[in-house]
């Protein structure tokens, strides 16, 4: 992939001459769906597929952007005099997002630059495309320029642009996730504080695959922001009866004794998957250090019907995708990934089983959505890296 990118930003600007070539990953959520930023905990991984990019500094302030995936926009030029998002910018929002909280946070850039994005992440799949573009791009910026920021940095500041440029109301895993990643490992993190620690995913004849419905989705237009505000709705309404500062202090028990304070019956729910699904994250992660396999996969598939039931993010793609899954021996657990409306299943499936699984539910999708998923058996990687 680095030739690929290499020879493509050669073709498009001209020479090679002081490019550095880089990469960040995409992410997928094994369980912890929704919980980011109610306080709750989360079980993402980075994987091997992800966004490559290739950049160098110019002399002047002019920014020109091009995607290998997007061609068919050209060079998208602005400058780091004008940082301002544009719907004629397009993708490149996400790195002049970026460049834009850099400054923001105090770290003046003093030269413009050339770079060229490849990504073998599918767009709108909830694999976490843009913050992947969004940590490469501080990742990019700290090489070239020395910045004193960490990788937790650069998280928390894709996060930030993500919120206040791009007006998407995202919590922390997404960048975490790809800033922080561990090969064959992933993070079990508390968002209400930032602790995390690196669990082993150790699959034992069995393998991560992920399939993408193919329905594209954007966040910012979807009903996240919606689900988001029921939630701090109904924290608001629990805090006049509880000490607690977000949802993910609750436990099961708690929440029943006091769901009676909020005063609609959605919020309820929105709240109840908030609460049960935190605590699912931490009983599957203490599964799998338990090295109970199966029961990782019971919570992956109760974390589905939850978000299905209560959060109501599924829709008739990700369930034929789930409810296919489970039919199909030798699949250990199946839910949706990411934040739901489209984008991606994750599930673990048998060694022996893969094979069957794709062709089952390949078949069975196709001939009730009536158009065809993409299947993409995936392994545990780094965070991002010069190449």
């Amino acid at each position: 992939m680095k030739e690929t990118v290499l020879n493509k930003f050669e073709e498009v600007f001209g020479d090679v001459e002081g490019v550095k070539v880089f990469f960040a990953p995409g992410r997928v959520n094994l369980i912890g769906e929704h919980t980011d930023y109610n306080g709750g905990h989360v079980f993402p991984c980075a994987l091997t597929i992800g966004t490559y990019g290739a950049a160098r500094v110019r002399q002047d302030k002019k920014l020109r952007f091009y995607s290998m995936n997007f061609e068919q926009l050209g060079v998208i030029e602005s400058s780091l005099e004008d940082m301002k998002p544009e719907k004629e910018a397009d993708w490149t929002n996400y790195p002049k997002g970026v460049m834009w909280a850099f400054e923001k946070k105090g770290f003046q850039i003093p030269k413009g630059m050339d770079i060229l994005l490849n990504g073998n992440i599918p767009n709108g799949s909830g694999l976490s495309s843009s913050a992947s573009v969004e940590v490469l791009t501080g990742y990019i910026l700290r090489e070239f320029f020395g910045f004193d920021v960490s990788n937790q940095d650069l998280a928390l500041i894709g996060q930030y642009s993500e919120n206040n440029f791009n007006g998407v109301n995202c919590g922390i895993m997404d960048q975490f996730a790809i800033a922080m990643g561990k090969k064959e490992h992933a993070i079990f993190l508390d968002t209400a504080d930032l602790s995390y620690t690196y669990a082993p995913v150790k699959l034992k004849g069995a393998k991560l695959v992920i399939a993408c419905s193919n329905k594209k989705r954007g966040l910012g237009d979807s009903k996240y922001n919606e689900r988001r505000s029921e939630c701090e709705t109904a924290l608001a309404e629990l805090q006049k009866v509880a000490d607690i500062k977000g949802l993910g202090d609750l436990t099961e028990e708690q929440f029943e004794e006091y769901k009676t304070a909020i005063a609609d019956p959605v919020r309820i729910k929105r709240a109840k998957h908030a609460v049960y699904e935190n605590q699912r994250t931490v009983k599957a992660v203490a599964a799998l250090q338990a090295d109970d396999i199966a029961e990782f996969g019971r919570l992956m598939n109760a974390s589905h019907v939850s978000l299905r039931d209560d959060y109501e993010v599924t829709g008739i793609e990700l369930d034929t995708l789930v409810e296919e899954a489970w039919k199909v021996e030798g699949v250990i657990g199946s839910r949706m990934t990411g934040a739901g409306f489209g984008g991606c299943t994750v599930s673990l499936v048998q060694d022996e089983a893969i094979d069957r699984f794709i062709d089952q539910v390949g078949k069975a999708y196709l001939a009730k959505i009536g158009y065809a998923a993409d299947f993409y058996v995936v392994e545990i990687g780094d965070g991002p890296c010069t190449l």
